[in-house]
């Protein structure tokens, strides 16, 4: 595109410039013709006076020698009254050409060699009529012709090559934004969704790349509803299935009750290979916009709600604190619920029934961090279950739970730790980054801090109390 609109661009203006360059030339050309023709004609009517008033020879080349050059201009009288006729300076029209000028009394040139002649009729008091030949040069006819051509083709070729870069500018103007359209569809295609079109260039290829960049929001947001579809159902599914596990631990011994268990594993590893396979899936999402994210405290509150039934059931003390007052943060409510699901479903799955577990939101400055623990036995390796979470897995744990928690903290540039909850068992801090900073405290012991006047203090050595 860009070097066939400098070639159009090319061809118009060549023509343009031609078809002005050629006539304005012969336009000078014959602006050159009859400046030297004007001379001419002011140095024959120089001696016309003369002529008027005398026909003595030694007078009249006075006079031809004070109007010009005697070589470049001659007089020719005819005889009359006995008079001979009398020819100053050098002829050069022919006595035919000479004879029609008087004859017709009309000024007249004729070709000669190396030149013309202009000759110009000259009543005499004697009632005769003379002839003035001024001969005009080639010379001086094209005198000055060569440097306006030279500057008139000059001027041409300036504007051809201007138009031309005119036409490269504004070709790279058009084709950069088309190429940086093909670009973005090119990566776009080989699965970068983050590729976007700069929206600028010509009206309709900025339309084309406002166009192609709503086109990719719209893939990203559908791609990021098909997560949160497939992260919800695997949270619907593995909520019933906790249930039902300790259900079938409760139906003691014999073989329908031993069926019913092994059934439920069934169950569970291949709900764990669905999750997998989802989580194993590359994330994309669009970046989070003004109001985008949901309240920490009513998710917590909302599925505090639904565990503290099951929690009922089993015997378990079950704590909420820091949920009283919204607390925003910068994660999809799927997101967060999906994580507190794995969390509360290991504390179920891994302590036995009665342990007590607490669940904690602590609102800072840049920084809002969840605490989950529990009185249970306790986590001996804490690197080794990030390490499941990681997706190491093994025997009896597919890690995916840990890996939920840690995907939704570093989205937003925090991360998760595992310490020791003064309960006895097991706590896990999910520190979520308000401002997208990595965190500033990353300690185990003593590094969550809860909100006073603006900011946070120890709380993982601070005893806590059970309802």
């Amino acid at each position: 595109m860009r070097w066939a609109l400098v070639k159009v661009s090319l061809a118009v203006t060549t023509m343009v410039v031609v078809a002005f360059a050629v006539p304005l030339g012969l336009v000078i050309r014959e602006m050159a013709r009859d400046r030297a023709f004007s001379n001419a004609e002011r140095e024959a009517a120089a001696v016309a006076p003369a002529l008027s008033i005398t026909t003595d020879r030694d007078q009249l080349e006075r006079v031809v020698a004070s109007a010009g050059s005697d070589a470049g201009m001659a007089v020719h009288i005819p005889a009359s009254g006995g008079t001979a006729a009398v020819d100053l300076g050098r002829r050069r029209a022919a006595d035919g050409d000479i004879a029609t000028v008087r004859r017709l009394g009309r000024a007249s040139t004729t070709e000669v060699p190396g030149g013309s002649t202009l000759l110009q009729p000259v009543a005499l008091s004697s009632g005769e009529i003379a002839v003035v030949e001024v001969f005009v040069p080639d010379a001086a006819v094209t005198n000055g012709l060569a440097t306006a051509w030279a500057v008139l083709a000059g001027v041409g070729v300036a504007l051809i090559v201007g138009s031309v870069a005119v036409a490269d500018r504004l070709g790279v103007r058009m084709v950069r934004p088309a190429q940086r359209l093909v670009e973005g569809a090119h990566e776009l295609g080989e699965g970068k969704l983050g590729a976007r079109v700069p929206e600028e260039g010509p009206n309709e290829l900025r339309l084309a790349a406002v166009a192609f960049n709503s086109m990719a929001d719209q893939v990203v947001q559908l791609l990021a509803n098909e997560r949160e579809l497939a992260a919800d159902l695997s949270h619907r599914l593995r909520t019933p299935l906790t249930v039902l596990r300790l259900n079938a631990a409760s139906l003691g011994d014999g073989p329908a009750a031993e069926q019913t268990r092994t059934a439920v594993a069934q169950l569970e590893r291949e709900v764990d290979t669905i999750i997998r396979t989802a989580r194993e899936a590359k994330p994309q999402t669009a970046a989070a916009g003004p109001g985008a994210g949901c309240d920490a405290a009513e998710v917590v509150r909302e599925r505090m709600a639904f565990w503290s039934a099951l929690a009922e059931d089993e015997g378990r003390k079950v704590r909420v604190a820091g949920v009283d007052r919204p607390v925003r943060i910068p994660v999809a409510r799927a997101d967060l619920a999906a994580a507190l699901d794995a969390l509360l479903g290991n504390v179920f799955r891994h302590t036995p029934e009665g342990t007590a577990f607490a669940v904690d939101v602590h609102n800072g400055e840049d920084a809002v961090i969840v605490l989950v623990s529990d009185a249970g036995p306790g986590i001996s390796d804490p690197e080794a279950a990030m390490a499941r979470g990681r997706g190491s897995g093994s025997a009896g744990s597919t890690g995916l739970g840990l890996d939920i928690v840690r995907r939704l903290a570093e989205s937003t540039g925090g991360d998760v730790r595992i310490g020791s909850s003064v309960l006895g068992g097991t706590e896990v801090r999910i520190w979520i980054q308000l401002d997208g900073r990595a965190p500033v405290r990353r300690g185990h012991r003593g590094s969550v801090r809860r909100r006073r006047p603006g900011k946070l203090v120890s709380t993982f050595n601070r005893p806590r109390s059970l309802p």
